[in-house]
């Protein structure tokens, strides 16, 4: 506790903290503020459509309310919330390891990420638009497309899709902003704290569910007993324990040199410095925090000549996007193949009862779900470290600077090394991803647990809590130990996923 005492006693640490807060709750209220032109009632009817999804295990509407801090439900101005830079953050990263002008830009030190940054940004503006124009489309045929009563548009037309593009657009690019400035004046880096605080908004609601599992209702007597409350507790402990252990677990490459420094301050060029403010980190290399990584940009520490470090090799190092791409991979395949036309083509009948195992699978897990998801969850983590991880690159700027692995000789051997290493630990990385992934729907099964509960015992929610959790105190702990106070730890530190 005296470690919490600690931080109101540095100026610096406590106007961080006072001014983090503040943009939280600038970023709260625009994921109430509705969109201009809409009919309440209809507002209405649709935030209780999602609310019984969600009782019902959610489904693709539920996983981007969940994302959004329930501004899908509000229809608010917040609805696209920070994702359009999410998204374009990875096709930026995915295109570095394709398109060799942006690996050159990338290997370019701060200029090069600064420009880097600066196209992220006007990626994400023409992500905004294009989404919200879709949005605004899939409002006015609301009665359609969700089954509602109400109509949520008051007034459409072109009108109503041009006010509703400027809208969501600019509302999107003001939760960048105060995302970069979250993390140059802030505690954390903002964009995963965005999204951690989205995710955390339906906490308040799970607990509440929670506790009526064991109280008495209506005369009725509580559903579940002291055994099922241990239960939850050893299961809380041990699904935190594995994700904390998938978070910073690394395999340490013992490394040698024998001059100045390793690619200018990390392996394969991977700068030392800070990276800039619009960087994602948390969330991507993981939702979330060291920058994602750039191809063949995996380091250590700075390199001292004569002596030994080492190279990590993340456990996970895709973090939470293995689960990202195969979930809703699975929902939309899974409803493609629902609605087959068993009747007009007879043989793909099979293929329907297979999709309709994968659109139920969520609540209800079937082996051809658990499989399927597992199956993809795996793939996308190789494919991951696939494009991301250049273990040629590695081994050339370590020959290029005098470094070597020792019993290990410099050049292709050190890359066959590296790469069986990765593969290696990718695999026990994808064992514990699989591991997490499954246990929300385990819980669910049966109608079990509410979907607002088990949501936060696996998957992409507690993946992403748990990881914007332990960045975000070990910097405050290196406030702290600075100023010559207590870390939150009497012995060691916490250590975040960028080291």
């Amino acid at each position: 506790m005296s470690a919490f005492r600690n931080i109101w006693k540095i100026p610096e640490l406590r106007a961080r903290i006072l001014f983090t807060l503040g943009l939280i709750l600038l970023c709260r209220l625009i994921a109430v503020v509705p969109t201009p032109g809409l009919n309440p009632a209809g507002v209405s009817e649709l935030a209780d459509l999602l609310r019984s999804n969600a009782a019902q295990g959610g489904g693709l509407l539920g996983m981007a309310d969940l994302f959004t801090g329930g501004a899908l439900a509000n229809c608010a101005v917040g609805t696209l919330s920070i994702w359009p830079y999410i998204n374009a953050s990875i096709i930026i990263q995915l295109m570095t390891a394709i398109i060799p002008s942006l690996e050159k830009m990338a290997r370019e030190g701060d200029v090069g990420r600064q420009k880097l940054t600066q196209t992220t940004r006007y990626l994400t503006l023409v992500l905004c638009a294009g989404q919200s124009f879709g949005i605004a489309k899939l409002l006015e045929h609301s009665q359609t497309t969700f089954g509602l009563q109400n109509p949520l548009v008051a007034w459409g037309g072109v009108g109503f899709e041009v006010l509703t593009v400027i809208a969501m657009t600019s509302a999107t690019m003001l939760v960048m902003w105060l995302g970069e400035q979250m993390t140059e004046r802030g505690i954390g880096n903002g964009m995963s704290v965005i999204i951690m605080v989205n995710i955390c908004a339906r906490l308040p609601n799970a607990l509440w569910q929670t506790a009526l599992k064991f109280r008495p209702v209506g005369g009725m007597p509580a559903q579940y007993g002291i055994i099922e409350l241990a239960f939850l507790l050893l299961l809380a402990f041990f699904v935190f324990l594995v994700t904390i252990l998938l978070t910073d677990g690394v395999r340490k490459v013992p490394l040698h040199t024998a001059r100045g420094s390793v690619g200018g301050g990390g392996v394969g060029g991977q700068s030392t410095h800070p990276p800039p403010p619009g960087s994602l980190r948390g969330v991507t290399a993981g939702v979330p925090t060291a920058p994602l990584p750039r191809a063949g940009g995996w380091g250590g520490g700075r390199v001292v000549g004569g002596r030994s470090t080492y190279l990590p090799l993340r456990v996970n190092c895709g973090r939470v996007m293995p689960i990202i791409f195969a979930g809703p991979i699975l929902a939309v395949v899974g409803w493609l193949f629902f609605h087959i036309d068993a009747e007009k083509v007879p043989w793909l009948g099979w293929l329907q009862e297979y999709g309709r195992l994968l659109k139920e699978g969520y609540q209800h897990p079937s082996a051809s779900y658990l499989i399927t998801y597992a199956l993809l969850i795996v793939f996308f983590s190789f494919f991951w470290v696939a494009t991301q991880f250049n273990a040629v690159r590695i081994a050339d700027d370590l020959k290029s600077s005098n470094g070597y692995i020792p019993g290990i000789r410099p050049g292709l051997p050190t890359a066959e090394f590296l790469d069986l290493t990765m593969t290696r630990v990718t695999f026990i990385g994808c064992v514990g991803l699989v591991l997490i992934a499954i246990i929300p729907s385990l819980l669910m099964a049966g109608d079990k647990w509410p979907q607002a509960i088990a949501g936060f015992f696996g998957g992409t929610s507690l993946l992403i809590i748990v990881g914007v959790g332990l960045d975000t105190m070990r910097q405050i702990e290196s406030f702290l130990v600075m100023r010559s106070y207590d870390g939150f730890l009497k012995h060691g530190r916490i250590r975040g996923r960028n080291g």
